[in-house]
């Protein structure tokens, strides 16, 4: 005899997790299950978050994610403060670091209008007394001051009891054996579960449940794997606020900048090498022989291609596996880094960047595909995690539940 659920979601990161409180605060009656393949929810890309709450500086003003990202960072933040968790509104500074950068920097500063930023030209002055050990390939920089740093490992923790509290229930520690949309059940370990309606929240493993419901064969996660490392306290460095880039935008990657924690630990990365394994963090962990094909197969097949600056990122971002060359591009933010002034850390995360098979393009925006009673978030990329309130409801309207 199946368990029925009105609402079942598959996975317990911080989409998934926001999406059922969303549903039961519209449908107070509904009964909803979340499934997590892991001991606890937010194991994977939300517990490995930076925390930085993103301004939505950077998305064209028609993307879901400018639409979503600074109202959800509003939203997060308010939401710490509520609930007592830290936040620490830093703000952020994005320098150029190469001398042709001025363009992208003025369009940044005419975006950020429009998504509703506040941004203000520095100067080199400005820039120095602001952030002493800042460097610009132009003397000039953008402050956004709309940038905070929240604990996400105590963010996750909240909204779980929060969950909970609101009666809905979470499994941990199985997988998912079989599925049958049409009947729309599906196997969970030993047990079979009917639902009205599917939630598809699963991340890294997203593509490959969105198949199984015959939904996104034409997208297939790229890993990219982002490494760190901590700056080294007896440098002497004094950071004020969070030190970016200009990124390129043909790529979906913000590039090597500083991280400052909440307890003042400052970290420098990450780096986007491809991963081998959608949870390789380290080493030889997770890695297949079929997908370790299947993700070569496609980085090469980007690689020939070289659309939208793929065979310079992967050339740049190759190197930045070895200490010296990431040290390199750290030192176009930070000039008086050397490699000595960083120290390995275990912080590591894998992005689940989604590919266009069809187009040959890496997907920039959030995706979202419906199947018959299913919905499938296959591109929950950053900025995702500080948008999580704003795009729950988006979810939660996308499927018609009022």
């Amino acid at each position: 005899m199946a368990e029925r659920y009105d609402f079942l979601v598959i996975g317990a990161g911080i989409v998934g997790l926001t999406l059922a409180l969303e549903i039961k605060r519209r449908r107070p009656d509904a009964r909803i299950v979340i499934l997590e393949k892991e001991p606890e929810p937010g194991r994977h890309s939300s517990g490995r978050n930076s925390g930085v709450l993103h301004s939505g500086i950077y998305y064209p003003p028609a993307s879901i994610k400018a639409q979503v990202c600074g109202q959800g960072a509003r939203e997060m933040a308010a939401y710490c403060q509520e609930r007592g968790l830290p936040l620490n509104p830093i703000g952020k500074i994005l320098v150029p670091v190469n001398d042709g950068d001025g363009a992208q920097l003025d369009m940044l500063e005419q975006r950020g209008p429009q998504n509703g930023v506040t941004v203000r030209r520095l100067d080199r002055a400005e820039l120095a007394r602001l952030e002493p050990e800042a460097g610009s390939a132009t003397g000039e920089a953008l402050l956004v001051a709309q940038t905070s740093v929240v604990s996400s490992q105590a963010v996750l923790a909240s909204i779980v009891d929060d969950v909970r509290n609101a009666g809905i229930e979470i499994r941990c520690g199985g997988t998912i054996e079989a599925v049958d949309a049409r009947a729309r059940t599906i196997v969970w370990g030993s047990t079979t579960i009917a639902y009205d309606h599917v939630f598809n929240t699963a991340g890294l493993h997203a593509d490959t449940v969105a198949h199984r419901f015959g939904v996104g064969k034409n997208f297939t996660l790229l890993p990219f794997k982002g490494l760190y490392w901590k700056l080294d306290p007896a440098a002497g460095f004094t950071i004020n606020h969070l030190i970016y880039p200009v990124p390129d935008l043909r790529v979906p990657f913000l590039g090597v900048h500083t991280t400052t924690a909440i307890d003042g630990t400052v970290y420098i990365g990450p780096t986007s090498v491809p991963g081998f394994g959608r949870e390789n963090y380290h080493g030889l962990d997770d890695v297949r022989p079929v997908e370790l094909v299947r993700i070569l197969s496609h980085l090469a097949g980007q690689y020939i291609a070289g659309r939208n600056g793929f065979r310079r990122l992967a050339w740049q971002e190759g190197r930045r596996y070895f200490k010296p060359w990431f040290a390199e591009a750290a030192r176009k933010i930070l000039p008086r880094l050397r490699p000595e002034h960083l120290l390995p850390c275990d912080k590591v995360g894998i992005r689940a960047q989604m590919l266009d098979k069809r187009s040959g393009e890496l997907v920039t925006d959030f995706l979202v595909e419906a199947g018959p009673h299913s919905t499938h978030v296959l591109n929950a990329i950053s900025p995702a995690f500080t948008s999580a309130f704003p795009l729950a409801r988006r979810l939660a309207d996308f499927a018609n539940i009022t």
